[in-house]
């Protein structure tokens, strides 16, 4: 008798699929793997827009993690509510956002925040903002090192630098930059394009320092450059995606050694041909965001393949359509899980292949209270 598949979940009939399933004992080892790839714990600010989820939070902050990243206010209060001690807004908030970023601090001060910014309006705007609530935001100010999403670009951020330097309401605190267009299979190459954006955030932290005497904390990369940012001194590291790991960074990022600890679960709900199969994975269940074949990869069904996705279905053609009946139970691999965690507003937890309990995605929802 062959042993059963580490995914295989023995209660499965209670559970109304199509769900997102959370293997307990495989997050544990990869926050543990996450905290031993470091010189440092205090080096690691994981970012939580993966996991959105306090239980998940605790585990780290068990695990002696003790910094956040996170990118809506709904996740920093999350972590506020767990008592997280320090919390990168990862973010620039503009608009209602900035007074809601003030609402959240007043409402929780034994959590210390900080946002991003990248332009001398915004940053003024901000500054007022809580200079007259007698408060100084730190802030982070937000580099663009080639990924052209957000930021300024390194050899521009000194005049900004200087804006910020005579405002009441804000203090620079550190630079933020995210490479996360560094996406390199070949490590060699990943490294050296990393390298090469490094060395202009470096070159603006020594114009500052030796200028101002002030030596500003460094937050850079996600999930693609971690294993390099990781291997300097003092930079502080933010990547989600190892927590629950999924298709698309198992494929590239190959020297990072995490477990796929968050699956999706679908039942094959007809069989329109001969060939044909149609599960209940719908674009409200995975993310969708990327081509037809690389949003999921089935484990216990490997030879299948997507040709039609909709809202509340998937299709997929088979070579044996006698291998499959309506009912069957497929587990696939998310190739990206962040935004596909998102779409559930509660995860299945397994534990030795049964389904033990539910955690609420808590700040999916755009808002909690602020």
């Amino acid at each position: 008798m062959s042993a059963q598949a580490w995914y295989e979940i023995n209660n499965g009939d209670v559970l109304d699929t199509p769900a997102i399933v959370i293997y307990l004992d495989r997050v544990k080892k990869n926050i543990k793997t996450f905290v031993d790839s470091i010189d440092d714990v205090k080096r690691l600010r994981p970012h939580i827009k993966t996991h959105k989820s306090p239980e998940v939070t605790r585990l780290m902050q068990q695990a002696g993690i003790n910094k956040f990243k996170c990118a809506t206010i709904a996740e920093a209060e999350m972590l506020a509510l767990v008592e997280a001690q320090d919390v990168v807004l990862a973010y620039q908030p503009v608009g209602p956002k900035a007074n809601r970023l003030l609402q959240l601090i007043q409402k929780y001060p034994g959590t210390k925040f900080s946002c991003l910014i990248d332009n001398a309006e915004t940053a003024s705007q901000l500054s007022d903002i809580f200079f007259q609530n007698g408060l100084k935001i730190p802030v982070y100010i937000d580099l663009n090192v080639g990924m052209n999403r957000t930021g300024i670009a390194p050899e521009n951020a000194y005049q900004l630098f200087e804006h910020c330097q005579k405002l009441k309401g804000l203090a620079v605190v550190g630079l933020h930059a995210y490479d996360g267009h560094i996406r390199d299979k070949d490590f060699h190459l990943r490294k050296k394009k990393c390298d090469e954006a490094f060395e202009r955030i470096e070159a603006l932290q020594t114009r500052i320092s030796s200028s101002a005497g002030k030596k500003l904390t460094i937050i850079a990369g996600g999930s693609p450059t971690f294993s390099i940012h990781s291997m300097r001194k003092e930079i502080e590291c933010s990547p989600g995606t190892f927590v629950y790991w999924d298709k698309g960074y198992e494929q590239i990022l190959v020297e990072q050694h995490y477990l796929p600890a968050a699956l999706i679960v679908t039942r094959v709900v007809s069989k329109p041909s001969a060939n044909v199969i149609c599960v209940d994975l719908g674009h409200k269940a995975i993310a969708s965001e990327n081509a037809l074949p690389d949003r999921v990869s089935f484990l216990n069904a490997s030879h299948v393949t997507p040709i039609g996705h909709s809202e509340e279905h998937m299709v997929l053609t088979v070579d044996d359509g006698q291998e499959f009946h309506v009912g069957d139970v497929l587990y696939g691999i998310p190739y990206h899980v962040c935004p596909t965690v998102a779409l559930h507003d509660q995860s299945a937890i397994v534990e030795n292949h049964q389904v033990v309990k539910y955690w609420e995605t808590l700040s999916r929802n755009r808002r909690i209270t602020v």
